[in-house]
């Protein structure tokens, strides 16, 4: 339930005009249970009606005048006064007979006036009054009406009880019930019913004075000694109703122990001396503001209905529960340092109360003190702010993002380590880096980096082979893009992207962790190139043996041109291998480095980990153990060899030898011959690509292809039988998985290649987490190496997918924070088009286009760059003459409003701004260039030929005055001069008229020496006048022109002077 007071204080006016018009579309058969949700969303519309030609005036007045009137905020009515005008527009006369009207006041009870009762102007505030344990209705009972009219009639009364305990006793619930029928009996009521659940009382009354407990019926029974609050809303009336706690709270009470500076650990009374110190403003002085501004709304609602509906379009929002908060007038900066935009050294903005009307009222020397070691989430590690920002400088303050990464917020600053905290009155401005990719190991900005990361792999995927689509976006065309290329081409692009990784690893400076992410993303493009390339086959078939992997690897190396098509699965299997021994080998080493020399064992088990089998044999037979040497150089061969060594080991077991006698380094490399994984994996931990080797390499067949060895991983990790391939990062790099995260979500981007190569139709794995940030790198915000990935997959056919917008976006981000704006419109025109959202591209690049024109416009090459994509250059106009308009270079704004074509608002800044300038300045053939290009165009101007067109016709006029009499030309008498002048000293005043409150002193003064001109030269051709008349009609058109007073003088004398001459004429 809304109360009356927070309909008025949106508007009533206005929402008397947006419900009349809604009305009158939708016809009478509108049923009220839809007027709320029409009436919010005449909000969102937000479009002007035709209610004032509908709904008069005077039916408008008449609505407002039957309404009551609710101004407390704590009180409330069934129906709400929103809901009244609804009903009252489409059933008039309602007011009159509104159904059990209801009046209430949350925390202390409710009254419903039962049967119809007229409502008409009552002022609620005044008539109904709730206290505690009691309601007075008509406390004045000199403006008592008769019993039965007004809302002087029968009513339900239900008043809450603050009892202390309402877990009472039947025999304590018996007494309080015998009590309250006495005191009702007493007054001339009727005891209805009490609920001691909430100790709700209600009782009948049949006319209305003062009903509730005396004192001394309120010592009999046991009351709690605090005032009523608000404890639930919807427990009185039954109403859905919301209420601001703020409205609630008394603010001369007691402070409310679940408030912010409680929960802060802070002393809730310190907290208010504070706030009355920086904000003296009482809460009374508030509300009685806020009172008087309602009424004063009220008093001029006759007066609104003049205006459009969409006067308050601003303030029309879906009805809150509590009434607009009078805001303080923000805090002036009174010192400003400006950061240097340096990662490492933020500026900061000093703010400081300063109260020049008021004086300050100080409570202890001391001032305010905090204790230090209160941990809060406020004040933890989340922001190691002190107090929230808003508890010093009120509402005023505010914090957010600007352009270009620039971040104003309180406490530390970003990335900072220092576990100092800081006080949230010192703000910092900073412009924070959206990613790392582009920093080294000293936090800073290295443009090599930037190149590498950005302008090169873009550039590289602009020369790509692409198709383009046009679509109509209004009047204009867009070109969207996408690559296209085949598998065979696969492996090319691939390398190129692998090279330019390579030379961004040869930077100095690069931090650990960031040549981590560097080599995985090398390590990702050649597991693309292993898993989805495609080779051509030049010669007949030819049958390839697929015992070795190694030999099959050389033979392809020396390039033979004929290969089977049966065996492409197995030379996959042979490249994939390949790349998952040089993806491991960097482990290997360090578990062999750790290794003792008498560990020789352990050190082949690690070998053989990495299928680095070269190594292992001649190891063993270094060692002289030459038999163990023979079985590893068989190792992950034919499976008749492992069948052998396990058949062996199962013969041991059963004749029960005792394996405690055989070093158990030498059982676990047995195990792994024999194709027991697990087994061999008793006791240790390693890396799921070492793992994924084990299954591919010893445990299936030599021939297994790719797609059944990694289901058969997914099969393991499904039964907890395999490691979780987690991201790089987590896997070797500083950064710690975190327990509460979700596994699935922190798979590495290789293990989503495989299995996409698995099953590429039924997609195992959604894209949407494939592709996201955290499968290859610990910065959430990294989008830039895994939209080139996701591209290029894309582009040889490998996914389809029109839902990964936010990858798009999030590399857009990184692009702008960098000042890239151009390959931000180069990703934004890669992005696909969708149906369902046909105009997302265009919105996207206007949009970047306007916030960062600074940026693009002031570098040629990326301007061009963007037109050379195919932007409409109107776009580009159109955003430029905004951002010069803004900075107030009215010249170049109209340019360019000129060149996107926006004639209307090339026209008003033309006549209020540049104009004049020009003119006083003599720069005439300027006026009429700019002038004239917009005449094309003036039934789309508003007020042209009161406008521009008064230059146009000034020159004109001028021209055709100069030619003379000494030539023949449409102005060939006196009589066609001074009407033509007229003519144009007539549209000179008007044109004044109508701009008159836009135009500048200059612009005055140019219109002023316009007309002196054209007065000039019609009166210097006054003599040719064939009467007298004639000629006094020429001054008395210069005498309407708008000139300078000294000047109308002097034209003044001339024609005293030309009118003596004619009396003297007539009286000779």
């Amino acid at each position: 339930m809304t109360s009356a007071t927070l309909f008025l204080a949106s508007g009533t006016s206005s929402e008397l005009h947006g419900t009349a018009s809604e009305i009158s579309r939708s016809g009478t058969d509108l049923d009220v249970e839809n007027c709320d949700l029409q009436i919010m969303s005449l909000n969102k519309k937000r479009r002007i009606s035709a209610a004032t030609d509908f709904f008069s005036y005077g039916v408008l007045r008449k609505t407002e005048e039957s309404l009551p009137t609710l101004h407390s905020p704590d009180y409330y009515m069934e129906p709400c006064l929103k809901d009244m005008v609804t009903l009252e527009l489409l059933d008039p006369g309602y007011c009159s007979r509104v159904p059990d009207f209801l009046v209430g006041r949350f925390g202390y009870g409710c009254v419903k006036f039962l049967g119809k009762t007229d409502v008409r102007g009552l002022d609620l505030d005044q008539i109904v009054k709730f206290d505690r344990h009691e309601v007075t209705v008509y406390e004045d009972e000199s403006n008592k009406p008769m019993v039965g009219q007004g809302l002087n009639k029968t009513a339900e009364v239900t008043l809450r009880l603050q009892i202390k305990n309402l877990d009472l006793e039947k025999q304590e619930i018996d007494g309080i019930v015998k009590k309250l029928r006495e005191s009702m009996t007493r007054q001339g009521a009727k005891f209805i019913a009490f609920d001691p659940s909430n100790g709700e009382w209600k009782f009948l009354v049949d006319h209305f004075s003062r009903f509730g407990l005396s004192e001394d019926e309120e010592e009999d029974i046991t009351m709690d000694e605090a005032t009523g609050v608000a404890h639930d809303p919807g427990d009185i009336g039954g109403g859905n109703s919301e209420i601001d706690e703020d409205m609630l709270m008394d603010t001369n009470g007691p402070m409310l122990s679940h408030s912010l500076p409680s929960h802060l650990g802070l002393d809730p009374v310190k907290m208010k001396e504070m706030r009355m110190l920086m904000f003296p403003v009482e809460e009374e002085e508030k509300l009685e503001d806020y009172r008087g501004t309602v009424s004063n709304q009220k008093q001029a609602f006759g007066k609104e209905y003049r205006r459009s509906p969409l006067h308050n379009s601003n303030q029309m929002l879906i009805h809150r529960s509590s009434p607009p908060v009078v805001r303080k007038t923000p805090v002036a900066l009174l010192e400003y340092n400006c950061g240097t935009f340096d990662p490492n050294s933020s500026g900061t903005v000093l703010m400081m109360q300063e109260n020049k009307i008021m004086p300050l009222k100080t409570i202890k020397k001391e001032g305010f003190k905090l204790d230090l070691k209160q941990e809060t989430p406020v004040t933890g590690s989340h922001s190691r702010n002190i107090v929230d920002a808003a508890l010093f400088m009120g509402r005023s303050f505010r914090v957010g993002w600007g352009p270009n990464g620039i971040l104003v917020h309180s406490g530390a600053p970003v990335g900072s380590n220092d576990s100092q905290r800081v006080l949230s009155s010192v703000i910092n401005m900073e412009k924070v880096a959206i990613d790392k990719v582009v920093r080294d190991e000293n936090n800073k900005v290295k443009k090599e980096l930037l190149d590498f990361a950005f302008d090169a792999p873009l550039n590289l995927h602009k020369n790509l082979n692409y198709e383009e689509k046009e679509v109509e976006i209004g009047f204009f065309q867009l070109k969207l893009l996408k690559v296209v290329s085949n598998r065979l081409e696969l492996s090319e692009i691939c390398r190129s992207y692998i090279d330019i990784i390579e030379r961004q690893l040869e930077v100095p400076g690069l931090s650990s962790s960031a040549r981590l992410v560097l080599m995985h993303q090398v390590m990702v493009w050649e597991l693309i190139k292993v898993l989805f390339s495609e080779r051509e086959n030049a010669g007949q078939p030819k049958s390839m043996a697929a015992d070795n992997e190694e030999d099959m690897m050389q033979d392809i190396k020396e390039g033979h041109p004929e290969i089977d098509p049966e065996s492409l699965p197995l030379i996959r299997r042979a490249e994939f291998s390949c790349w998952l021994q040089e993806s491991v080998c960097h482990r290997v080493q360090e578990e062999v480095s750790s290794v003792n020399d008498s560990g020789y064992l352990e050190h082949l088990f690690f070998l053989l980990t990495g299928r680095q089998l070269d190594a292992a044999v001649e190891l063993a037979a270094s060692k002289g153990d030459v038999r163990l040497a023979c079985l590893l150089s068989q190792a992950g061969g034919s499976t008749v060899n492992r069948s052998d060594v396990a058949q062996q080991l199962d013969i041991w077991r059963i004749n029960g030898l005792d394996f405690n006698f055989m070093e158990k380094d030498r059982i676990r490399l047995y195990e792994l011959l024999a194709g027991n994984i697990h087994g061999a994996l008793h006791g240790i931990k390693i890396d799921w690509k070492r793992f994924l080797g084990l299954l591919m390499w010893y445990h299936l067949p030599p021939d297994t292809t790719l797609p059944v060895v990694f289901q058969t991983y997914q099969h393991f990790l499904d039964d907890g039988k395999a490691p979780f391939p987690i991201p790089i990062y987590i896997d070797e790099g500083p950064v710690e998985e975190n327990a509460n995260l979700s596994r699935v979500e922190r798979f590495d981007l290789s293990y989503y290649l495989m299995l996409l190569h698995a099953s590429e139709e039924s997609q195992l794995c959604s894209l949407k987490t494939m592709f996201s940030t955290f499968s290859s790198t610990h910065d959430p915000l990294d989008y830039h190496m895994i939209w080139h990935q996701r591209a290029i997959l894309e582009a040889v056919g490998v996914i389809h997918s029109n839902d990964l917008q936010a990858l798009d976006m999030g590399l857009v981000s990184q692009l702008l924070c960098h000042g890239q704006c151009h390959w931000a419109i180069y990703v934004v025109l890669h992005m696909p088009y969708r149906d369902d959202y046909p105009y997302l591209q265009a919105i996207l690049i206007r949009e970047i286009l306007f916030q960062y024109c600074e940026s693009w416009s002031s570098q040629e090459s990326q301007r061009q760059f963007i037109e050379d994509l195919g932007v409409p250059l109107q776009w580009l106009h159109e955003a430029m003459a905004v951002y010069f308009n803004y900075y107030g270079d009215l010249p170049k704004a109209l340019e360019h409003f000129l060149e996107c074509a926006n004639w209307q608002k090339a026209h008003s800044i033309f006549m209020t701004s540049v104009a004049h300038s020009l003119f006083l300045s003599a720069d005439h053939s300027e006026v009429w260039r700019i002038a004239t290009s917009m005449e094309d165009y003036k039934s789309e101007i508003e007020n042209w030929d009161l406008g521009a067109a008064i230059y146009i016709s000034f020159y004109v006029l001028r021209s055709s005055l100069e030619e003379d009499n000494n030539t023949m030309g449409e102005l060939d008498s006196l009589g066609s001069k001074n009407a033509a002048c007229r003519d144009f000293l007539v549209r000179l005043n008007e044109s004044l008229a109508v701009w008159s409150g836009r135009l500048p002193v200059n612009a005055r003064m140019a219109y002023s020496k316009m007309a002196q001109e054209i007065c000039d030269l019609l009166l210097s051709n006054i003599s040719e006048g064939p009467t007298r008349d004639a000629q006094l009609s020429c001054f008395d058109t210069v005498f309407n022109a708008p000139i300078p007073e000294d000047v109308r003088s002097n034209h003044l004398q001339d024609a005293v002077a030309v009118f003596t001459c004619h009396l003297s004429e007539v009286a000779s």
